[in-house]
């Protein structure tokens, strides 16, 4: 559905895309993240077509973005970080001046009333956009993305300035709207990106510095399982007899649940839960709890931008 091939972007003397690629595929909810300044906004707004790349070149369902910018245009909605609103009009007024704008061959009124209903807004569409509250603004952008029904929806920080129940709101409507379309999402937020989105792409020093869906990215996928295991008794018996189970690559001590119990997070090369079991029984400490867990989101993006390498990383 989205191409985007060998993009290379230059301000002056500072580089801002170096060689990038990647591709989304039709039904994709695809997580941009990266530090500011890693080549977010600049990518985003390539592939809406609002910038030009040095070089390098982005399809929109087989079509150029620079040669044939009606064509490829047609399949995008875009909703800015700054929602494109005109905060004198009324709701409905705004929707139908930018039907208009767009050239839209549908029935006006049945349109977007039904988008309307899709983003929840069709109980303020006579009220003047000013009045609204920062998370009906949003759903007011997003409703001018929606029009048309492009098949590609491009969201550049959907969430920010909301209030947490507007976010888990809006959190909803992203993973509803990604069962008829194509979705990449830009966000600061990290919690967001892992709960909506399916596979993720890490940009550092613009560069694509990991990619891949989430669970793989932040679960079995770098190779590793991970268990949470939580003991009764003595924390170094217990880490002894843990360290001897084979498989078992790296033990992290992440605190005391409480008086004479430890909490270990462990990573092995296959699954080992079986074998924790029986090992523990073995020895004076009790299980209390054990879990398998994932790396953290947060975890991979702090060890990128910190420099580290990152194996499941790379271009798709």
């Amino acid at each position: 559905m989205i191409e985007v091939q060998h993009l290379t972007k230059r301000y002056g003397h500072r580089t801002a895309l170096d060689d990038v690629s990647f591709r989304v595929e039709k039904g994709d909810i695809l997580g941009f993240l990266g530090p500011n300044g890693a080549g977010k906004s600049t990518t985003m707004n390539i592939i809406t077509g609002y910038l030009s790349s040095d070089s390098g070149e982005v399809l929109i369902d087989g079509q150029s973005i620079l040669e044939h910018p009606k064509e490829a245009k047609k399949n995008l909605g875009y909703l800015p970080e700054q929602p494109p609103l005109y905060n004198d009009m009324t709701v409905q007024g705004y929707l139908e001046f930018m039907f208009h704008l767009k050239r839209i061959r549908l029935p006006m009124k049945e349109h977007i009333a039904s988008i309307c209903q899709t983003v929840h807004i069709e109980d303020v569409t006579g009220r003047i956009i000013q009045h609204l509250s920062k998370g009906y603004r949003q759903r007011v952008g997003l409703a001018q993305a929606l029009l048309g029904d492009p098949p590609v929806l491009i969201l550049d920080e959907p969430s920010v300035g909301l209030d947490p129940t507007q976010i888990i709101e809006m959190r909803k409507l992203i993973r509803d709207l990604g069962e008829k379309h194509t979705v990449i999402l830009s966000s600061h937020v990290l919690t967001e990106i892992q709960a909506v989105c399916d596979k993720i792409i890490i940009i550092h020093n613009g560069r694509i510095a990991a990619s891949g869906k989430t669970d793989d990215l932040t679960g079995t996928g770098r190779g590793t399982t991970m268990v949470r295991l939580v003991t009764e008794g003595r924390e170094q018996t217990a880490y002894a007899a843990i360290k001897n189970i084979d498989g078992v690559v790296h033990i992290t001590k992440t605190g005391e649940t409480e008086k004479n119990c430890c909490e270990f997070l462990i990573e092995s090369t296959k699954d080992i839960r079986r074998s924790i079991y029986r090992t523990m029984t073995k020895t004076d400490c009790n299980i209390l709890l054990m879990q398998p867990a994932g790396h953290s989101l947060e975890e991979l993006f702090l060890e990128i931008i910190s420099g580290k390498e990152h194996e499941t990383g790379g271009h798709q």
